[in-house]
């Protein structure tokens, strides 16, 4: 372990794969990929890719930072569980961090906003909650970075987050889309 923490930032809730590597502050490695789909597939090769890129092995890491959205379900569980995992079997902590963390500590402005389907918008409500609102009624919405300056502000606000948080969560401002099933569930049937 060097005198600055390394740390590994990544992210997949929206239709891109990105991680960074830093030191301290110094970047080391970060890229990020558009992809709407393939983010379970792509995610541990390119963490590997920017650690390889990074001089770095995982042991070497002190603390993880992983993107918990909002955003799109399937990309946020992904990650999330990815840096639970990684953590645990690293013996090191992770910190999940939201997008509306990272659209504020990168200074773009006043309104974080995520896009979300339909012409949409995730914001933070006045009240320390969350809401989904038409994006056409933002007067001045903060969208997010870059994918790979999303990577880098996490594994930044990773590094300073306190050492007792929770483990990351997925940020869910709005129920899943997908509905459950209309049939009857199977039968299971007694080996008796």
């Amino acid at each position: 372990m060097g005198s600055e923490p390394l740390t590994l930032g990544f992210d997949t809730s929206a239709a891109h794969c990105a991680a960074a590597l830093l030191s301290g502050e110094r970047v080391l490695a970060a890229r990020a990929e558009e992809m709407a789909r393939g983010q379970a597939e792509r995610l541990i090769p390119l963490l590997e890719e920017v650690l390889a890129e990074g001089g770095k092995r995982w042991r070497d890491l002190d603390r993880i930072g992983v993107g918990i959205g909002p955003g799109n379900f399937t990309g946020i569980r992904i990650a999330v569980a990815a840096a639970r995992g990684l953590a645990l079997s690293l013996d090191i902590s992770a910190f999940g961090i939201s997008t509306f963390d990272v659209i504020v500590a990168c200074g773009h402005g006043q309104t974080p906003a995520v896009p979300a389907p339909r012409g949409m918008a995730h914001i933070r409500a006045s009240g320390g909650g969350y809401a989904l609102v038409a994006a056409t009624d933002l007067p001045d919405p903060a969208w997010p970075p870059a994918p790979v300056d999303v990577a880098q502000a996490i594994a930044r606000l990773a590094q300073t987050a306190p050492a007792d948080a929770p483990p990351p969560a997925p940020l869910y401002v709005r129920p899943a889309d997908a509905a459950p099933a209309r049939d009857a569930p199977p039968v299971i049937l007694d080996d008796a």
